[in-house]
């Protein structure tokens, strides 16, 4: 587990000065009078009568449909207990910011000092009409049931108790990737449940429901086994009573193949796990301590597979995984209920996803060199955005499809609202992405490095999601065994460098295009074996439409062979680099950070042009702002001069684009100073930012993106005379794919 004192967890809870993990913001502005009579009296009143008239308008004009309420009496707060409602607040919090983190959904945490079922259950009936869902938390067994069966038939919103159906629902993501794993068939197998609770019998209930046979589930209490002689038993626990001669937990588990421990630590014992069946599948789910360590059980059964509710090990069991995107999915459909179609569909997507090559960010996060379908990985990690993406469209389809779903919604377009909710630079790499897919994936995008692992993922996932066709430059032997080892599933295009057939067609070609500056045929019969040189040749021949490479080599080294083969494109003089920074909500393209050392005030103003129109190829209305440490000829300077220079000369050639300067970087962003000192400019609210040198544009873009936590989508070559793409060193996988995406787009744009 996580290393942490007391104190420490104190300390986070109190730091900054403000206590607790929550705060409530306003999403509208109220800075003026105006603003403060919209949104309160007398403009308040229009919505309040519109409500009135139509009770669905509330989730037009309020909060309700991405509200839940968190409710809990405190009478089982995580594996401490009873300690009260006032005590589960900690917990209640905590639940609001990962709804908010993992699904964009605000909460309100409701403790309620409540022991009595109808009384608690009236209070959560009266708050219902401020919220779109209703949570139900850390709820005693068997009370948890009552309040959660007699809220769903009262309400029409959805209502949920996680600590049953959270737990079910990831495990049986788990189960099913788990059994395709050993080769076993649902319907065959036996079952040892140990723990009678809320989650044990949601998760035995749903692997019913997944196809295990009824008679082959065997549930425990702490007395021992649920069987037909058994007394006192509530009606809870008598839907899971079978006829067998087992009586303890030893006895139930001999020739089990699946383990669910829904209890104490330490309670299943080694002799009990050799006990089971060959592949046995252990899901040890206590917390914090499971019930058997997963060492103890591979030590004396090395074929099992393991899950635990704990993070220091594989295939963590996470709550976190379910109850953000299942009320994500809820309310917007704006869901009457969650029923169980719903919750199998977002069972089926997490142990689809899990198939999914998994993203360098999650495997940073997890301090992890690879991880893949297997053994290890039967569950996405709890820090996977990709969950949000693939569970929240599964759940809101099933309560389209079941009819509880009051707003019908186009799924695709839905993916993308989603992507939007993770921020501005989603937005833009999901423009840039559907762009590129709008071609059919048919654009053949060749790749230098193509034995690099990275690469080769990358490679998959273009194909996959139909972005284009890559082709990979290298040894083939070499390529086939990275991609065995990450058990993709297809190979992509692969060309050797060291040997190809066309090899002197290609070096005459090559010949050709240098002879002059050098080059005999001797020279380029070796060059064109040079995977930075066949890459670009490969696009002059037509047998490619885009190349990229750097990532192993450096800036250079890629874009000076590419200019010899391809120069730059018509009309224009030089190439350029820019690159998309997101800041918060907003967009600006820095230019020139990557190729030109000391422009020109002639090439400052094709940059700035080159930049204007990819900014509209982005979907962007440009404002180009030229930046200096002068603003308007307030310092004349040569520096600055050169700077004014090439604002006249943009204006002059193109009259269309709104551009000013030279202008400090502060006043090209703030609006405020421009309208209240320079009220001449047309240029309001830049978002295009002409640096005067790649000094000054490569640190600022570096700071940024270090210190200010700015999202990059870059370096993208500008002006080249062919779709050829440069990769930073160090990229990850999403950065390549994003790469190649913006290559297709260059590709399509040529066309």
């Amino acid at each position: 587990m996580m290393k942490f004192t007391n104190e420490e967890a104190l300390e986070y809870h109190r730091l900054k000065g403000k206590p607790g993990k929550i705060e409530v913001i306003p999403t509208k502005p109220m800075d003026t009078a105006r603003e403060l009579s919209l949104a309160y009296s007398p403009g308040v009143a229009v919505p309040v009568l519109a409500i009135a008239e139509n009770p669905e308008n509330a989730y037009e004009y309020t909060s309700k449909g991405n509200l839940v309420a968190v409710v809990s009496n405190g009478t089982a707060i995580l594996g401490l207990g009873d300690l009260g409602p006032l005590a589960s607040k900690p917990v209640m919090e905590g639940k609001g910011v990962l709804f908010k983190k993992f699904a964009d959904i605000d909460v309100f945490d409701i403790e309620v000092d409540e022991l009595d079922v109808e009384e608690l259950i009236k209070v959560v009936a009266a708050i219902a009409p401020t919220f779109g869902g209703i949570n139900l938390e850390d709820i005693k067994a068997p009370e948890c049931f009552e309040v959660e069966t007699r809220l769903k038939k009262m309400l029409d919103i959805p209502v949920f108790h996680d600590d049953q159906h959270g737990t079910a629902i990831i495990s049986s993501a788990g189960l099913l990737n788990a059994l395709e794993i050993v080769g076993k068939k649902i319907g065959e197998i036996k079952v040892v449940v140990n723990g009678a609770g809320a989650s044990a019998i949601s998760c035995s209930k749903l692997a019913i429901q997944l196809g295990v046979k009824p008679e082959n589930l065997t549930m425990l209490d702490s007395r021992g086994v649920l069987h037909t002689e058994r007394e006192g038993l509530n009606k809870y626990k008598k839907e899971f009573v079978i006829e067998t001669k087992d009586r303890t937990l030893a006895d139930a588990m001999k020739d089990a193949d699946v383990f669910y421990g829904l209890s104490v630590a330490d309670v299943v014992t080694q002799d009990m796990v050799k006990s089971m069946a060959k592949d046995p599948i252990i899901f040890a789910m206590a917390n914090p301590d499971p019930e058997i360590k997963p060492e103890l059980a591979k030590e004396v059964r090395p074929d099992c597979i393991m899950a635990t509710g704990r993070s220091d090990y594989p295939n963590q069991v996470n709550n976190v995984l379910g109850f953000p995107f299942i009320f994500r999915g809820a309310l917007d459909v704006r869901a009457s209920a969650i029923n169980d179609e719903m919750k199998l569909a977002a069972v089926k997507a997490l142990a689809d996803l899990t198939h999914e090559d998994v993203p360098d960010s999650v495997l940073r996060a997890y301090n992890k060199e690879s991880m893949k379908f297997g053994r290890e990985y039967i569950i996405p990690t709890a820090l996977d955005p990709r969950v949000l993406l693939w569970e929240a469209p599964a759940v809101a389809q099933a309560a389209m499809d079941t009819g509880v779903a009051r707003k019908q919604i186009d799924i695709e377009e839905y993916r993308e609202q989603l992507a939007f909710r993770q921020g501005k630079g989603a937005r833009v790499r999901h423009l840039i992405m559907n762009k590129a897919k709008s071609d059919g994936g048919k654009k053949r995008i060749v790749f230098a490095e193509g034995e690099e692992t990275k690469v080769i993922r990358a490679a998959h996932r273009i194909k996959e999601e139909g972005i284009g066709t890559p082709i990979l430059l290298g040894r083939p032997d070499v390529i086939e065994a990275t991609i065995e080892d990450l058990s993709l599933p297809c190979c992509p295009e692969m060309f050797n460098p060291d040997d190809f057939a066309r090899h002197e067609e290609y070096a005459k070609a090559y010949h050709d295009l240098r002879d002059r500056k050098g080059v005999t045929l001797a020279i380029a019969r070796k060059r064109v074996r040079d995977a930075n040189i066949l890459g670009p040749m490969l696009v002059k021949m037509g047998d490619a439409d885009a190349f990229i490479s750097g990532l192993t080599v450096e800036y250079p080294d890629v874009i000076r062979p590419a200019l010899r083969i391809h120069h730059t494109s018509k009309e224009t003089t030089r190439a350029a680099g820019v690159y998309i920074m997101i800041v918060d909500d907003r967009v600006y393209l820095f230019t020139d950070a990557t190729v030109n050392i000391e422009p020109s005030a002639e090439d400052l103003a094709e940059i700035a042009c080159l930049a204007a129109d990819y900014a509209k190829q982005l979907e962007l209305d440009p404002q180009v702002a030229f930046l200096s440490f002068s603003n308007f000829g307030s310092t004349p300077h040569p520096l600055s001069n050169k700077v004014a220079k090439a604002v006249e000369l943009v204006k002059k050639k193109r009259p269309d684009l709104r551009v000013d300067g030279e202008m400090q970087a502060d006043t090209a962003v703030v609006a405020d100073i421009i309208e209240k000192r320079y009220s001449f400019s047309e240029v309001k609210d830049a978002n295009v930012l002409v640096f005067p040198s790649l000094e000054s544009a490569n640190i600022a873009y570096k700071l940024l993106a270090r210190l200010g936590k700015v999202q990059t989508i870059g370096p993208i070559l500008l002006g080249m005379g062919a779709p050829v793409h440069v990769l930073q060193t160090g990229d990850e996988v999403n950065d390549i794919v994003q790469i190649a995406a913006v290559a297709v787009m260059d590709a399509m744009n040529r066309k």
